[in-house]
């Protein structure tokens, strides 16, 4: 489990096909404490660590993982966000992640904001009702509050942290995100229709 506060912007550094997997050789900060078996998050999509070799770790993405996230479109010096499993002990900071991308969405509007940054972003409309006014949506990993919602679309707006310390830094309009939706109200919807 993950609570969407970023830890490490990494950079992939290689990126090999075997079958219709791919294996990402990813460099951070973080990746010299990370060991063989974690599970770490990347740009919100939970993986499995496979190697820690040269102080970089890597990790396989299957082709499920690859069609439902922006993962395939990752090539190297591309960046991406980073999180360890929250430990037990720890604060809940964000709100719960599963890692679990539930589709992607596209960025249509970056508009700064005097010391922050105003980002919009659209989907396909597969959410049926699951982003709300004022909820929480993971965008590549980071919790974040979502408002102006419609059908297929929502705003967040972004400090100047946060800015600086994930791959928003280097977002553009048209680039692909992936979004997760929260998993409360994922349940109680289902609660809701049985």
């Amino acid at each position: 489990m993950f609570t969407g506060i970023i830890e490490s912007v990494g950079r992939v550094v290689s990126v090999t096909s075997s079958g219709t997997n791919r294996i990402f050789e990813i460099n951070s900060s973080i990746s010299i404490e990370i060991k063989k078996d974690q599970s770490l998050n990347h740009n919100g999509v939970c993986l499995t660590v496979t190697q820690v070799k040269g102080g970089n770790h890597f990790v396989t993405a299957v082709d499920e993982t690859l069609k439902k996230s922006n993962l395939g479109n990752l090539t190297p010096g591309d960046s991406l966000n980073l999180e360890r499993a929250m430990l037990s002990n720890g604060r809940f900071d964000g709100h719960i992640v599963q890692g679990h991308v539930d589709q992607t969405a596209f960025c249509t509007r970056i508009t700064e904001a005097d010391g922050s940054w105003v980002i919009d972003f659209e989907y396909k409309d597969a959410s049926e009702g699951l982003v709300i006014e004022k909820g929480s949506i993971t965008v590549d990993g980071i919790s974040l509050t979502c408002y102006n919602v419609t059908k297929t679309g929502f705003t967040v707006a972004i400090i100047p942290h946060t800015f600086e310390n994930t791959n928003f830094s280097k977002l553009k309009a048209g680039d692909t995100v992936n979004l997760e939706f929260d998993i409360i109200g994922k349940y109680v919807k289902r609660l809701v229709k049985c």
